[in-house]
């Protein structure tokens, strides 16, 4: 693997080319267009991630619960809590005999088709531009859950194309948007704004688990794919209209904050936007760092992500309507702690507290081992309700922590090519959601507390190992190969 030679440079300074930027007057953050980018990029990935686990709520109301209990004995592991009587209304919907394997295969099918498009999303992006490439992807995949409820009706392998469809739209998201922020952030406002754009994510969990058992409980499972579709579409008008691919081609955006943005990524970006170092990307150190590290964390992400609503429901005894609330809070807390460690990241960078690499590592440790121990003890809670929420949101709200971590870290090490990164990065990371949910399943038949344990030990040894990776491989300046000169010196 490439070791960098920018490395020394950068153990001396917080970012390459910082003087530069200090010539630079920073626009205002308020009103600026860089910001609202922020936040509509943050309610577009409200509406994919909203898109992406609604599913998980709803098949717990889409199962035969009958057959689901028979097979279970005693309905949950844990006494069920008290819940006020379902509507009759509630049961106008179909529901399906899916045996726990089926369930699996079905939480796992969106990966199969996201995993496609990352590596394509970010190549496209980088050349076609990421504003329309995002925005149809999101739109394919907003079609497609309003069709869900036909494709259920039609048969368990027809819901898991149309679930394998909508990854293959969700997948350019992403890369997408990486792609964007190489454009529009600042060096030293990467983590502010990319915390605020993809805390988008959290609050998509956090709204739609909750609003999804409540759309399930006054209504039925299929309003649950209608009424985020809509939402869908709202956002879709909204991103056709307001957002550009760069600054440059943005009509109403400030001189003063033009200027700002486009001096300041001025030496980090390649003067070749046509030209790609493919074999000094596939053998960077430092990219394969964050290879590991995003598979390691998404391995337990994604686990809680789909089978979250399916513990609660099976082990504790959370009804459909408790199970939504309680299944959002451990993403409440990842929401808050992402947005705090990214003003907190910038902070330590901007005044030269710590180098850019000290940043990253530390921040992944923190938040990668950090939900391995209490991901492990809340498998020894028991009944202890309590106990058992209280350890799981502290195990995903320490996850936040890493949104300035390693996630970020495709921008420092190589912002001209950080959408192509990303999509490498994320096609090893979707990975866990398309095996993990079908493992968890295959080693929870009989949902006992001792069967989630072996899943809860089998995400936190992952979460260590990769910590350990990226502790020891991880960078922070940007790579030779990232910038057109040195590339062009190295022949790639």
């Amino acid at each position: 693997m490439e070791r960098s030679g920018s490395d020394t440079e950068e153990d001396h300074t917080p970012l390459l080319h910082r003087g530069h930027e200090d010539k630079v007057p920073r626009a205002p953050a308020c009103g600026s267009s860089r910001y609202s980018l922020a936040l509509l990029s943050s309610f577009g990935f409200f509406v994919v991630y909203s898109l992406r686990v609604n599913l998980s709520v709803a098949m717990v109301d889409m199962l035969n619960n009958t057959r689901q209990a028979g097979a279970n004995h005693s309905g949950s592991v844990c006494p069920a809590h008290a819940d006020p009587a379902r509507p009759k209304h509630n049961h106008t919907a179909a529901v399906y005999d899916w045996d726990s394997e089926t369930q699996g295969w079905i939480l796992g099918s969106f990966f199969y088709g996201y995993i496609l498009t990352q590596i394509p999303g970010g190549y496209l992006a980088g050349r076609y531009g990421p504003k329309w490439l995002l925005g149809l992807g999101i739109l394919g995949t907003v079609v497609f859950t309003l069709l869900t409820p036909v494709a259920a009706d039609l048969g368990a392998s027809y819901l898991i194309a149309v679930r394998v469809l909508e990854g293959v739209g969700e997948g350019v998201t992403f890369p997408s948007m990486y792609a964007m922020w190489a454009a529009w952030a600042p060096p030293l406002e990467r983590s502010r704004l990319l915390t605020i754009s993809y805390i988008g994510a959290q609050l998509g969990t956090v709204v739609s688990l909750p609003l999804s058992g409540e759309i399930c409980f006054y209504l039925d499972w299929t309003y649950v794919f209608y009424v985020f579709g809509a939402v869908g579409l709202v956002w879709f008008v909204l991103w056709t209209f307001l957002v550009f691919d760069s600054p440059n081609s943005h009509p109403r955006i400030s001189e003063r904050e033009r200027l700002y943005i486009t001096s300041s990524l001025k030496n980090e970006l390649s003067s070749s936007a046509g030209h790609i170092p493919w074999r000094a990307i596939l053998t960077s150190g430092p990219l394969w760092a964050i290879v590991v590290a995003h598979f390691s964390y998404n391995w337990t992400f994604y686990t809680l992500l789909t089978l979250l609503p399916t513990y609660m429901n099976d082990v504790l005894g959370f009804s459909i309507q408790q199970n939504g609330l309680l299944s959002a809070l451990p993403y409440l807390g990842c929401a808050l702690t992402a947005v705090l460690s990214g003003q907190l990241a910038d902070y330590l960078r901007e005044s030269r507290r710590c180098r850019t690499v000290t940043v990253r590592k530390s921040f992944s440790l923190v938040g990668m081992v950090g939900p391995a121990v209490f991901l492990v003890a809340a498998g020894f809670t028991g009944c202890d309700y309590f106990l058992a929420v209280s350890f799981l949101t502290v195990s995903s709200a320490l996850g936040g922590v890493s949104a300035s971590g390693f996630n970020i870290n495709h921008l420092d090490i190589a912002p001209s090519y950080a959408g192509i990164l990303l999509g490498i990065t994320n096609t090893f990371a979707t990975i866990p959601g398309m095996v993990g949910p079908v493992i968890a399943r295959a080693l929870t038949k009989h949902n006992t507390i001792q069967e989630w344990q072996s899943v809860f030990y089998i995400a936190a040894a992952i979460n260590l190992f990769g910590a350990a990776f990226y502790t020891v491989f991880g960078r922070g300046g940007v790579q030779p190969w990232a910038v057109h000169a040195a590339a062009s010196a190295h022949g790639d």
